[in-house]
């Protein structure tokens, strides 16, 4: 949505401290003392008190983290089973996302994709320019998994891995790799990349010698899993959705 520059008259809009208070900043006292501090920004202008703002169409800042002020916009976390297609409706009939999504009054749509044998982190949103901007690869976010392979996971791995590998459809590094546990033949590892190219991760391992059993997205740039259960979701905090828009530079 781009922001309405009009200058609000007396009797236009919303004040500025309700509606950063109805997105979750703090009371109406504290937003006033945020306003009052320089701290506040509308349409990139520092805001002053007594400010309206619009908030479908105002972009507001405080300390320079965006707030959303427009309460049609919603942002989950989904940690999408094994066995699930990254789709809302499926023509082959198969488990879609629109299983999880039924308590939803929004419609949603996932950011990005995790294939039918991948599990973990999916974003879910109504928000339209965040999540084509999250999927623009100039953006580069950075997506966490935690896979189990096969194979010794060793240093000359991550050192490969740290210094390129050249795939079918071209070269890729990885922002971090480590080995989080070994047993026998098998090791559980987790890759950082901030790339989006189909099976990237899998195709990435199998080419060092490391095939994937298992493969779970833990993170999202600074948007985490945790402790949510497969099949649930929840709303994002401000503080996750402020993230976002950071990477999105909105």
């Amino acid at each position: 949505m781009k922001p309405d520059n009009r200058r609000p008259t007396e009797t236009d809009g919303i004040r500025l401290q309700k509606v950063m208070a109805g997105a979750g900043v703090g009371s109406r006292r504290v937003c006033e003392d945020l306003i009052a501090a320089g701290r506040v920004t509308v349409n990139g202008q520092k805001a002053v008190l007594g400010r309206r703002v619009d908030p479908a169409v105002d972009v507001v800042h405080v300390d320079g983290e965006r707030i959303i002020t427009d309460v049609r916009l919603v942002h989950y976390a989904l940690n999408k089973p094994r066995g699930v297609v990254s789709s809302m409706d499926d023509e082959q009939g198969r488990r879609g996302l629109t299983e999880f999504t039924a308590g939803i009054p929004e419609r949603v749509f996932h950011v990005g994709r995790l294939d039918l044998d991948s599990e973990g982190l999916l974003l879910l949103t109504n928000d339209g320019e965040l999540a084509q901007k999250l999927s623009h690869p100039s953006h580069g976010i950075t997506k966490t998994y935690r896979c189990q392979v096969t194979g010794f996971a060793g240093p000359a791995i991550a050192r490969r891995l740290a210094s390129g590998v050249v795939l079918e459809d071209g070269p890729v590094t990885v922002d971090d790799f480590k080995v989080i546990d070994e047993f026998h033949d098998q090791a559980l590892v987790e890759v950082v990349v901030h790339e989006g190219r189909k099976h990237l991760v899998r195709r990435l391992l199998a080419e060092v010698g490391l095939p994937v059993n298992r493969l779970v997205r833990t993170a999202i740039g600074q948007v985490r899993l945790g402790n949510l259960k497969p099949g649930t979701l929840r709303r994002l905090r401000p503080d996750e959705i402020a993230s976002l828009y950071r990477e999105a530079e909105m």
